[in-house]
């Protein structure tokens, strides 16, 4: 892997390159790690890129399982898995290249619409199990899944995220030791509670139970805002089935969220299951010869120069003064699949991990009303040139909620504000958002198809 090479940056505003990539929006951040949208500069290909501290990643004693299983990631091929491409390092930072995922997350289609229909439910469920399942044949356990890691692509089907990847230093506390408790527990199995170690198979097939439960009730099987409470009713399973499942999915339910790791069905016997079987449709594997040459290099202690990237900014012909300009193949990334109109949210009430709209105001009239809006809502603002960071003050369920805001230039006099939660519960920032866009609705553009909506209402 040479260092990237210093290039025309073919448009406005600075741009950073990462070997063969080039470093567009960031599309989240936590603690330790930064996922940016990327572009293959020789293919034209848009990427992922989790951007993770060096220092810390190599200090946790923990370099051989993360070796291994990065090595096995890239060796996966799955259909319902997200695509692990390549790992770079530079001196400071560790680079994984991964599979973009245009459709958003499973989670924005029960935030939006509540409960899905069980045969609907049941179809992403058997996606989730034949990802998990082939997963762990490969000897790799996610330890971290919950709603916010199952994607969609463009097409609907769902793609599992950050597997292979819990090991790594999101959960990585002082004492450099690994622990799998960390934000909420909704999701996690009573034994992983108990931090006694735990068989990783059955830890995830009970994660998969609370998600199957949330797709078809539109609510979490346990629930309480006392933490010791919802502990309580973790260990003893104490949750209810709303009327509506269907009797074989009450039962399925209840033999994967049992308490006992020893007696909780297995995925072999899932997988025969009468509820589970209907319906399903086995996934199709493509094969391809993979390198593992740059993951052995990223963790050689006496890297070579020459093996390691640079991170080189490519300076366009706008300062830091005025608003990025996102080009043509980040605008139609930010879009679901290729339909631009989506852009343009019809729905202020329909919003995601991240959401957006168009101004035709001034970026500093945007950053302003912005300010003004989130500031009665309880919300600490700090501005860096077109960038925001709304810091709440209040702790919710999940901390203290932080919310992300850039304005980006997508045509002379338009512009497109992304807001994204960095941190704290997602369901909170549905919330926030709702009530932020009520004070922005003045500066928000409306398409013209929303204007004719409008109009033949009006006039009906």
């Amino acid at each position: 892997m040479s260092s990237s090479r210093s290039g025309g940056s073919g448009g406005s505003g600075s741009r950073t390159r990462v070997g063969r990539y080039e470093l567009g929006r960031t599309l989240g951040e936590g603690t330790f790690a930064k996922v940016k949208f990327a572009r293959n500069v020789e293919t034209g290909e848009n990427v992922a890129i989790k951007i993770l501290d060096k220092e810390k990643v190599l200090k946790h004693k923990m370099i051989g399982q993360i070796k291994r299983e990065i090595s096995t990631m890239k060796l996966i091929r799955h259909p319902n898995v997200v695509r692990m491409y390549e790992v770079m390092a530079s001196k400071t930072k560790i680079y994984i290249v991964l599979e973009f995922v245009t459709g958003g997350e499973l989670f924005d289609k029960i935030a939006s619409k509540g409960r899905l229909k069980e045969d609907e439910a049941r179809k992403y469920f058997q996606q989730l199990i034949n990802a998990v399942d082939y997963c762990h044949s490969r000897g790799v356990y996610h330890r971290d899944l919950k709603p916010e890691n199952l994607l969609l692509d463009a097409s609907g089907v769902l793609k599992v995220s950050d597997f292979g990847l819990s090991a790594l230093p999101q959960q990585v506390r002082e004492d450099g030791l690994l622990h799998t408790t960390c934000g909420t527990p909704n999701y996690v199995a009573p034994e992983v509670i108990n931090n006694k170690g735990y068989d990783g198979a059955k830890a995830d097939l009970w994660s998969c139970g609370v998600i199957l439960f949330v797709l078809m009730a539109g609510y979490l099987p346990f629930e309480e805002s006392n933490l010791m409470a919802l502990y309580k009713k973790i260990f003893k399973a104490d949750f209810a089935c709303p009327p509506w499942f269907s009797s074989s999915a009450k039962k399925l339910i209840k033999r994967i969220l049992d308490p006992n790791p020893s007696t909780r069905i297995t995925i072999s016997e899932l997988i025969e299951n009468e509820w589970f079987k209907k319906g399903y449709k086995p996934p199709t594997f493509e094969k391809a010869n993979v390198s593992l040459d740059d993951v052995d290099s990223i963790f050689n202690e006496s890297m070579d120069s020459q093996n390691l990237v640079v991170e080189r900014r490519e300076e366009g012909f706008i300062g830091p003064m005025a608003p990025v300009t996102m080009n043509a193949f980040e605008l139609i990334s930010t879009s679901q699949g290729l339909n631009l109109s989506s852009l343009f949210e019809k729905q202020m009430g329909l919003v995601k991990r991240e959401t957006r709209f168009t101004s035709k105001h001034s970026a500093s009239e945007i950053i302003s009303k912005i300010e003004a809006a989130a500031a009665p809502l309880g919300f600490d603002v700090k501005k860096n040139n077109f960038k925001m960071k709304l810091q709440g003050e209040k702790d919710g369920r999940k901390g203290r909620l932080s919310v992300s805001t850039e304005v980006f230039e997508v045509a002379p006099s338009l512009y497109m504000v992304e807001v994204r939660k960095s941190d704290g519960d997602t369901l909170e920032f549905h919330k926030f958002y709702k009530n932020l866009a009520t004070g922005l609705k003045d500066i928000v553009w409306k398409t013209i198809d929303e204007e004719e909506e409008e109009e033949a209402a009006t006039n009906g």
